[in-house]
């Protein structure tokens, strides 16, 4: 029996490595190189190609190798019925709430603009915000929302969060589900999203939510690129409403080098690298999964299909 990996980058024999090192009597390979499909119980994938999942027919469970699981279900070719799992891990949100918080203290001390100004050889100091000037409004109180939300008030930030059921953090007001959407999005100066990418979700950065946000709100996207609608960001960035935003993911990546994302001095845009799983952290609680499957146990971190996370 063994394991396959399935991703289209170059981080393959990276996750190879790590697994056999930690467990050497774990046969791994990599979906590109010659093996046998029919002893493969296991599918370690990110981002996978679409339809290469439909080789395997004894696959016992997939495995995201990161917390999003967006592309398992996009691609129809994935075998129905399997349980799937993802990674939920401390380190990857500890990373993304250090990306979100320097996104933030950007925006306030207006360093973006700086650079731009550099580049131009303009010397034009701008008045700066302070932590208590703003709420910060994070959409999705998972995992890595509840991290966020933490740090948030150690910094002495006012965070305050949505979600679709009801969230208790001490410290952070919460809102939840479409009847209070509104509420939230009033009171939030900055709009940070770590929504997962559902059915539901998808378009959910559009101009209806820019509208209702305060005038001069930021916006931080590090979930999906299929959340924002990026035209709608582009109008509402240039009739003033949003004062700019921050991008990690994108519809397509790389993104483009036609897309206007890049010649809008407003945006900073970052090459989907806010949190990267870690071998070190993760492979442990894949090999767990391994051996729960091999041992007929319940699997940890599954996904709920009707969820979509």
């Amino acid at each position: 029996m063994s394991i396959v990996i399935i991703r289209q980058d170059d981080k393959i024999e990276l996750w190879k490595t790590a697994i056999e090192t930690a467990d050497p009597n774990i046969k791994v390979y990599s979906y590109l190189e010659p093996h046998d499909k029919n002893l493969v119980e296991v599918a370690l994938v990110w981002k996978h190609p679409k339809g290469s999942l439909a080789a395997y027919s004894n696959l016992k469970y997939i495995a995201s190798t990161g917390a999003g699981v967006d592309f398992i279900f996009e691609d129809e070719t994935t075998p129905k019925d399997l349980p799937i799992t993802r990674v939920v891990d401390t380190m990857l949100a500890s990373d993304m709430s250090e990306y979100v918080l320097a996104a933030i203290f950007s925006f306030l001390k207006h360093l973006n603009g700086y650079k731009v100004d550099q580049f131009h050889k303009v010397w034009k100091p701008r008045p700066y915000y302070r932590i208590s000037d703003f709420n910060i409004g994070i959409m999705g109180l998972g995992a890595l929302g509840t991290v966020l939300a933490k740090d948030l008030l150690r910094f002495v930030f006012k965070p305050q969060g949505w979600s679709n059921s009801k969230k208790v953090i001490q410290g952070v007001t919460t809102y939840q589900g479409e009847t209070e959407f509104g509420s939230f999005l009033s009171t939030s100066q900055v709009l940070v999203c770590l929504l997962p990418l559902t059915n539901k979700t998808t378009g959910i950065l559009n101009a209806g939510i820019f509208e209702q946000l305060p005038i001069g709100a930021y916006l931080i996207n590090a979930a999906r690129g299929g959340h924002l609608v990026d035209q709608d960001l582009l109008d509402y960035i240039d009739n003033g409403h949003i004062a700019g935003a921050t991008l990690d993911v994108f519809h397509q990546e790389p993104l483009p080098l036609t897309h206007p994302f890049w010649e809008n001095e407003k945006i900073n845009i970052t090459p989907h690298y806010a949190s990267v799983s870690d071998t070190d952290s993760v492979v442990p609680q894949l090999l767990e999964n391994y051996g729960r499957m091999q041992r007929g146990e319940s699997l940890l971190n599954l996904v709920s299909e009707l969820k979509g996370y």
